[in-house]
């Protein structure tokens, strides 16, 4: 008969796994990237530009759900949120 404790740990860990998903699909990375634009002058320049890099499932270490955002902590310990999106 299989130990009732491992299922419920077994049961968690899946269930956690399918949460940092959820999480993950609701906070976005913003990255600043710099593009080829032509300046006042009508020469080239480089303007920023913000990108927005969805995080992936695996890279979440935490997820606090606050009901009106989410904040997700990645392994690499930045801290991402929902709410400015």
């Amino acid at each position: 008969m299989p130990d009732p404790t491992k299922q419920d740990a077994a049961d968690k860990a899946k269930s956690q796994e399918q949460t940092f998903a959820e999480a993950a699909k609701r906070v976005q990375r913003k990255v600043v990237e710099f593009a080829d634009v032509k300046g006042e002058d009508g020469k080239p320049a480089k303007a920023p530009r913000e990108k927005r890099i969805p995080i992936k499932a695996d890279e979440v270490l935490a997820v606090r759900d606050y009901g009106t955002h989410v904040v997700v902590v990645t392994r690499d310990g930045q801290k991402f949120t929902s709410q400015d999106e």
